[in-house]
């Protein structure tokens, strides 16, 4: 296997993740490419509609968006993607994606040298394919990430995960807030108490509730409930007779607004999950829960309370709790909501605003 650690690539793809979380975890990988490799075109591939979060990422030249629809379903989506990515005529190709496919269309799209980690069936299709490392359950998945440079000579960075906002999707963000009749500098609470892997993920519903009773007893606090499609009915039901300083987004947002809208808060109450990751990214100080999973790998890269009982089955990595949840049980909502209060102190760091 051919050393490219002298290696100068002109034309890049990154095949970026396709969950909202692990695709924020990645955008250090852009970041680092662009540095040591200033003069090159980088494409970022990502899935739709995931791949807006980074339409204003100043480190990517193109951004390469495509369904999975498209992708695995017709045979003439599948090759329209295949077509384009020989058009592209890359000469380094980045698999963060660990899946068969991710690889078989690097290598039918002609992508010179083609780095992953191995594993299903695909070294055969990479160029350079790398071990998992040995503790990968026990280092955060963005130095997993990173490690996947190491063969172009680019070594493990600090670089942390980031997202851009335009200064009129910021000005939007206050904008739709007001309609909603949260006045101009209010204090305001965001809420995610969904999380797309599973229920295993997720707070109690009635202790969210809980939360939000105690912080409205504070008149100059606003909350704003986020949530997609597929959480907005329990979301209803935790908004449901409280009062007008509520406000339920739930499944009524962009990935774009719910980001900007993101960055209008003061802190962030969240599970372990895609909302959690773009506070991160953006800066807004969190509190994030975490049970099934682990905050070693998957919790805030740069700051925020992480909750975590650490009871003898977790991290389990589940989608569902076979047992009593006990992981999540035994977050009590008056230790969330005081950690919520401190965090309203914090000063949040500069966002990434582009004109």
């Amino acid at each position: 296997m051919e050393s490219l650690r002298s290696f100068k690539p002109r034309n890049i793809i990154v095949r970026m993740p396709n969950w909202i979380g692990d695709l924020v975890m990645a955008t250090p990988i852009l970041s680092d490419l662009r540095k040591a490799y200033p003069e090159a075109r980088i494409t970022a591939m990502c899935r739709s509609p995931i791949c807006e979060l980074l339409k204003e990422d100043p480190e990517i030249d193109e951004l390469f968006c495509f369904s999975k629809t498209n992708g695995f379903g017709r045979r003439s989506g599948r090759r329209s993607v295949i077509e384009k990515l020989r058009k592209g005529e890359y000469d380094l190709g980045i698999l963060l994606t660990h899946s068969l496919s991710s690889a078989w269309w690097f290598w039918l799209g002609n992508v010179k040298n083609r780095i992953g980690y191995q594993g299903n069936g695909r070294s055969l299709l990479l160029n350079h394919s790398l071990p998992f490392p040995s503790n990968i359950q026990n280092q955060h998945l963005v130095v997993t990430y990173k490690t996947l440079l190491e063969p172009l000579g680019i070594p493990v960075s600090e670089t942390p995960p980031h997202l851009y906002l335009s200064a009129k999707e910021i000005s939007d963000s206050r904008a739709l807030l007001r309609q909603h009749g949260i006045p101009e500098g209010a204090v305001v609470v965001g809420i995610n108490p969904g999380a797309t892997y599973g229920s295993a993920k997720c707070w109690l519903p009635e202790r969210f509730r809980e939360v939000t009773e105690k912080l409205l007893r504070d008149k100059n606090i606003y909350i704003v409930y986020f949530g997609d499609l597929a959480t907005a009915g329990v979301v209803k039901q935790i908004c449901n007779a409280l009062p007008s300083r509520v406000v339920n987004l739930a499944g009524l947002t962009t990935l774009r607004e719910l980001t900007g809208l993101i960055s209008n808060c003061d802190v962030i109450l969240t599970n372990d999950s895609g909302p959690m990751h773009i506070a991160d990214a953006i800066g807004t100080p969190m509190v994030a829960l975490f049970g099934s999973t682990s905050e070693v790998v998957t919790g805030p890269y740069r700051s925020g309370t992480v909750i975590h009982k650490h009871v003898e089955c977790s991290p389990c990595y589940q989608r569902t709790c076979h047992i009593d949840f006990r992981c999540m049980k035994r977050i009590e909502a008056g230790e969330v909501y005081e950690a919520v209060i401190k965090n309203l102190g914090i000063k949040r760091s500069k966002l990434h605003i582009t004109a």
